[in-house]
């Protein structure tokens, strides 16, 4: 099989964006405020933006199944409270489950969580233990800066994240290190906000101990890893200097880089610094870069072209890359597949 495990419902109905400015309005102005029960979206409306764009992709790519979540963009944590993000996770993340109902064979659902600026947590956990219990999430996304590119949030080593990492061990479901929507003009969302929370969730972990404390914790860092596999000796040298133990037993025990880098030089590098069985086929198609590749005439988001062409794979390894990695990682899509009998 080939396992994208890093798809956004990016393309949602009209509908969903049309309520979150309702909520978000209702901040200045309570009277606008709607109600979760206001959002009416069909079967129909679900199937048609599906249908028309990821599963369409999905078979000309030649993919079979996306771990699907909320459009991270539209996680926006810095918006409101607690309230605003509890209300809008749930929404998001029972349309996602939704599609997976709906499309049993192409989507698994993961999980947003409702987390906010300054608040504790493990306020996230309810929601978090609805989705894995109740719509058969296989993981989560974790967002390390709530703030939106302020970074007011403690590092991901601090004991406040633990009640989190201490359900996903219980659940044994990994955690995707997503960042949302910058509000900070320094920073754009995709381009470097994105980028910069990849490289520094990394150095977070490699900076502390957070592995002796869970052991079997997994995080998947995003679109390649960021800056991580291009400066690898540089970690590797900090680390050293640190008197931290070599990348290899430190840190990739629990850490898994995806492969969302859109052109064949990165993905090179990407399966020659860092070894095969921590990374983990993904496209992100319909999301951050979207146009074709004048170069190649090619999508730049049609990942599984890179992995094809790349020299630094072998086919029992390209097969870790496009199933066996994440059947692994993502123990709960293991078992919900071999439930299907694949």
């Amino acid at each position: 099989m080939i396992i994208d495990v890093h798809g956004h419902y990016t393309t949602a109905p009209a509908a969903l964006g049309a309520w979150r400015d309702l909520q978000i309005a209702g901040l200045k102005d309570p009277a606008q405020t709607p109600q979760a029960s206001d959002l009416r979206i069909s079967d129909d409306d679900i199937r048609e933006t599906i249908e028309t764009n990821q599963l369409r992709l999905m078979k000309e790519r030649g993919s079979d199944l996306t771990i699907f979540s909320p459009r991270a963009s539209f996680m926006a944590h810095h918006i409101g409270d607690f309230q605003t993000s509890s209300t809008w996770a749930a929404i998001c993340n029972e349309l996602c489950y939704r599609v997976s109902q709906l499309f049993p064979d192409h989507f698994i659902p993961a999980a947003m969580l409702p987390q906010s600026p300054g608040v504790q947590p493990a306020t996230c956990i309810p929601e978090l233990i609805k989705c894995v219990e109740q719509y058969g999430n296989v993981g989560i996304n974790l967002n390390p800066d709530p703030s939106g590119g302020h970074w007011t949030s403690p590092p991901l080593s601090d004991r406040s994240w633990y009640p989190i990492y201490e359900k996903m061990v219980e659940y044994d479901i990994p955690a995707m290190i997503h960042v949302s929507t910058s509000c900070n003009s320094c920073f754009h969302t995709t381009g470097s906000h994105y980028l910069n929370a990849d490289t520094t969730a990394f150095m977070q972990c490699l900076t502390s101990d957070l592995f002796k404390d869970f052991p079997t914790l997994k995080f998947l860092i995003p679109h390649g890893g960021g800056a991580v596999p291009y400066h690898w000796g540089r970690f590797r040298g900090l680390a050293q200097e640190m008197k931290k133990p070599l990348l290899e037993e430190h840190l990739l025990n629990n850490i898994f880089f995806d492969t969302c880098v859109y052109h064949q030089p990165g993905i090179n590098l990407l399966t020659e610094v860092i070894p095969t069985q921590n990374i983990l086929f993904a496209s992100e198609m319909i999301g951050a870069v979207r146009g074709i590749d004048p170069q190649t005439g090619h999508y730049y988001d049609d990942t599984k072209r890179y992995i094809e062409a790349t020299q630094n794979l072998t086919a029992e390894e390209k097969h870790m890359v496009y199933e066996g990695n994440a059947r692994r990682v993502f123990t709960r899509l293991d078992a919900a597949l071999k439930a299907q009998g694949k």
